[in-house]
């Protein structure tokens, strides 16, 4: 079995998660981290020094595409329906103060 943990240990573990345990479920809490801590001490034991890191599990490329303007961006259109228009924009009443 993994190395014991603490009763200050698991009170900070507890405070982390916001739990208020029983001592009944801090024991039970204890015994499934020290499985989880053996479980990964037999996962430590494999040998991964062949074994490229990864960032993500499935491969990803570039999923960006080029930023191109093809129909441009319909500003002139619109601003031909505008009752008041500037060079760049619309002219609209002032609202506040």
């Amino acid at each position: 079995m993994a190395e014991r943990i603490s009763d200050e240990t698991m009170e900070y573990v507890s405070i982390l998660a916001k739990l208020a345990l029983t001592e009944e479920e801090r024991e039970s809490a204890r015994t499934d981290l020290c499985e989880m801590l053996d479980y990964i001490d037999q996962l430590n034991e494999l040998d991964t020094s062949d074994i490229l890191p990864m960032s993500h599990v499935f491969a990803v490329n570039n999923v960006f595409r080029e930023d191109v303007v093809t129909n441009g961006d319909g500003s002139k259109d619109a601003l031909s329906n505008a009752p008041e228009r500037n060079e760049s924009g619309f002219i609209v009443p002032k609202t506040i103060g």
